[in-house]
């Protein structure tokens, strides 16, 4: 059995309570229960309110007491959230009259006066006992935080978390929240006199159990799973002159980072949102720009400490692309048999070998599209594309990052669009090498989409039944189009066959 953590800290007035729950809504996520206590005016639903209106990103939000409604849901940015007042509840019997037992899941639950129904707690849980602290001043007020059962390990977490920021000199700055991405890494801005920051949190964790070989999933793609990737291909991208955020602070045990802030100016515009072509165009030509370029393939990551990146080779390609069979497909009710599974793994794994074993080997981003591409004016040339997303970066064929840039899984681009900007890489890259093979990467283009847009297929069907985040589902239709743009390719006839008679669209 796990033991509490705990730790306690004087809060000498509600912005520095405000800066709290920040800082454990970072942390915090689906399922996660918090409790409030202490005497009447100790500063429960200050603490409460101050969580919410972080998560909604809403300063301004009215949030009342829920003493007379017993309990309030909201719906927030990243997830529900329930909001508990327990004073006039006799017996925990009443928690199921008010919608807490058992709890709803895929929530956070606030809940004030936990001590009313003690024996209806879960075991894990976070506790914070506030109480007054007048030799500090009229509004202090002190938090005993306790963390129970796996609790425990995000409350050690916040209090690494606090002493991190507090060493960095950022303990006063105001807390700001942003969106998250499909990782578990989550993000902050950091408001100070001196600037605006960014907070990274990236705990150390692996994607999924071990079932691949012995590995997460994490491992056999390749996908970072602590911070330190993000800080070596960090180093390596603004060495080769390009805009990845200066890190300010970091810890790389435990995944905290303070960056640049980039600002929010991105290259796609309108509703439904389109890409920006001058942006784009800026985009492809930094691709070529770092493409064409002699890259090492170990870098410097803290004094006499180097990372390697690993190699986007068949097996990590082929553990993707299992992602459609293994989620997408029965969700569409039409699983394979075993030996459609068969087929379709070999097939690819012939066309992949033989693929990878031609094709030039530089940087692979992965995720090189709209959301990760941040427009900074005030910078010339290829230096306006600010990169944000790198850290699961690979050895592999460029032609990868220009299908996620130019079949955005996120918006639709254009199929005249992504041709001529598809010409404008291929025109760029013969500038300094004019024995650059224009089909040959037509087609390494086509099959790279090919794998993506199937390996994304799996992905978002795994991201809505795994993680909770239907969101993603809305996507699909747009990633079917790119793959049949992308199978009408003479390199992938015999796929364009195989795929119409096996696989079944996505639902519209």
């Amino acid at each position: 059995m796990t033991s509490p953590a705990t730790f306690s800290l004087a809060l000498p007035n509600e912005t520095a309570t405000a800066h709290l729950m920040a800082d454990l809504a970072l942390l915090t996520g689906p399922g996660d229960v918090i409790t409030l206590s202490g005497d009447l005016g100790a500063g429960k639903t200050a603490a409460a309110r101050a969580m919410i209106r972080y998560l909604a990103d809403d300063d301004e939000l009215e949030v009342p007491s829920p003493t007379f409604t017993l309990a309030q849901t909201y719906e927030l940015p990243p997830f529900p959230l329930i909001h508990a007042d327990l004073y006039r509840i006799n017996d925990a019997s009443e928690l199921e009259e008010i919608g807490l037992s058992p709890l709803p899941e895929g929530i956070v639950a606030l809940i004030e006066w936990p001590e009313r129904a003690a024996n209806a707690l879960p075991a894990d849980r976070i506790d914070i006992a506030l109480s007054h602290r007048p030799a500090l001043g009229s509004t202090a007020r002190a938090a005993e935080i306790t963390g129970y059962g796996k609790c425990a390990a995000t409350v050690e977490r916040l209090k690494t978390l606090r002493a991190f920021l507090e060493g960095a000199a950022f303990g006063e700055a105001r807390r700001k929240r942003m969106a998250g991405d499909a990782s578990i890494r989550s993000y902050a801005r950091l408001i100070s006199d001196d600037g605006v920051f960014i907070l990274m949190n990236s705990p150390k964790r692996p994607d999924g159990p071990a079932i691949y070989n012995g590995k997460s999933y994490s491992a056999a793609v390749h996908l970072a799973e602590d911070v330190k990737p993000f800080v070596a291909i960090d180093n390596g991208l603004r060495a080769q002159g390009l805009s990845a955020p200066a890190i300010h602070h970091a810890d790389l045990d435990t995944g905290f980072l303070i960056t640049e802030d980039f600002g929010t100016e991105g290259v796609i515009e309108g509703d439904p949102p389109a890409p920006i072509a001058e942006r784009y165009e800026a985009a492809t030509d930094m691709l070529a720009a770092l493409h064409r370029q002699p890259l090492p393939d170990t870098l410097a990551l803290a004094p006499h400490v180097t990372y390697t990146i690993p190699p986007f080779d068949t097996e990590a390609m082929l553990v993707e692309i299992g992602l459609m069979p293994e989620w997408y497909m029965p969700d569409r009710g039409s699983a394979l048999s075993d030996e459609l599974r068969a087929q379709f793994t070999g097939m690819w794994r012939e066309l992949l070998d033989r693929t990878l074993a031609a094709a030039a080997k530089t940087w692979v981003m992965r995720d090189f599209h709209s959301p990760n591409i941040i427009w900074l004016a005030n910078r010339e040339g290829i230096k306006r594309i600010g990169i944000i997303d790198f850290q699961d970066t690979v050895l592999g064929p460029g032609a990868y990052d220009l299908v996620s840039l130019l079949q955005d899984a996120r918006i639709d681009v254009p199929e005249q669009l992504e041709l001529t900007l598809l010409s404008r890489y291929i025109k760029a890259r013969r500038v300094d090498e004019a024995s650059f093979d224009a089909a040959g990467f037509a087609g390494l283009y086509a099959i790279m989409s090919a794998q993506r847009n199937t390996r994304l297929l799996g992905t978002f069907a795994r991201l809505n039944r795994r993680d909770g985040k239907p969101q993603y589902l809305r996507h699909q239709p747009r990633i079917w189009t790119y793959l049949n743009r992308s199978l009408a390719h003479p390199a992938l006839a015999g796929f364009r066959d195989w795929y119409a008679a096996n696989v079944p669209p996505p639902a519209s």
